[in-house]
Formats: C-alpha cells, structure tokens, sequence
C-alpha cells in the first residue's frame, strides 16, 4: 500500500505542479508523506478511505501552495469517495455527514466569506462524507480537530507578529490534517 501511495504521491505533485508551478523542495517529501498517509489510512480504516486519502493529500497540497481548493477535484471527489464507501455498508449516512457538515460550514461561509473561502464549504462536504460514514462521533472530532488545528496556526502567526486577524492562510490543509488525524487515531 505504502508503495501505491508512493506512485500516488508522484501523480499528485504533477497534478500540483499543474496548478502552481514547480517547487523543487517538495516532490520528495510529497511522495513520503502520501507514501505515509495511504499506507496509514489503508491500516487503521482500510481500503474505502484510500481514494479519500489521496484525493485529499493533493488538495491539501495545492491549497496549501494556491490558497485554491479547485472545483475539478474537489466535485468528482464527491462520487469517487461515495463509491469507494460503498463495501462499508454506511452509505446513507455518510451521505447525510457529508450534508450536515458541508451545511453546518456553509452558514459560517455566508456569515463572514471573508473568513473561509467556498472551497473550504466543498471540502467540509467531502470530510463529512468520510467521517459519516464511521460514525456522528468520528465527524464531529475530525471537523473540531480542522477548526483546532486551524486555530492554533493562525495564534502561531500572530504571536509570532507574521500575520494579522485580517491574514488570510489555506484552512483546507488543516481541516484534511484534523480529519485523517482524528479518524486513523480514534478509529
């Protein structure tokens, strides 16, 4: 699995470089850490969530180099991860964790859009669908776990005088590092 992941990682940093243009220092480190996060998410969830995995490392990576989360992988991500969730036996409410979260921040979107980006609102849709399906539990924690780990990267540039409250910093990378953390630790 480990080595799928390695070829996915490959796979994703072109897709990436497609977006924003080579960076050098990344492709190895890219391919490890999808190397890394495949073979984990394949060991503690099993093979449903491997598309999910990968899906989300690279969105992770172009928003984190864009502050983009582009909508032709993000929406065929929705179809792909449902099918792949399938020998699970949870669809029907991974379906409804994927509306419910995507829900829940699409209000914060139209209460400040100027905090969150549309992007984030699609991702929280597809998080949802994912940890719906191992449970309300497992949704909830991996959505309080993206806002957290969001939160503190925003203190961190603020208390290191990089940033201002009005920064504005990719929030998918964290939203997808608190849901694979959340849902390959506590499931």
């Amino acid at each position: 699995m480990a080595l799928f992941g390695l070829l996915c990682g490959r796979a994703i940093r072109a897709l990436a470089d497609s977006y924003s243009g080579p960076v050098p220092a990344w492709p190895p480190a890219l391919e490890a850490v999808t190397a890394a996060v495949v073979a984990l998410v394949a060991w503690r969830l099993g093979p449903p969530y491997v598309c999910f995995a990968v899906i989300g490392v690279a969105l992770a990576v172009i928003d984190w180099r864009t502050c983009t989360l582009p909508d032709a992988i993000t929406l065929p991500a929705y179809p792909i991860t449902a099918l792949s969730l399938l020998p699970t036996g949870e669809l029907p409410r991974a379906l409804a964790g994927g509306a419910a979260l995507a829900a829940v921040y699409g209000v914060l979107w139209f209460a400040r859009p100027d905090a969150m980006g549309l992007g984030d609102v699609k991702l929280a849709g597809l998080i949802g669908l994912a940890g719906g399906a191992l449970g309300w539990q497992a949704l909830v924690l991996a959505a309080f776990a993206g806002q957290l780990l969001g939160a503190l990267y925003a203190l961190a540039l603020l208390l290191s005088r990089r940033g201002t409250r009005h920064t504005q910093f990719p929030f998918g990378p964290f939203m997808l590092l608190g849901a694979f953390t959340t849902l390959c630790l506590a499931w």
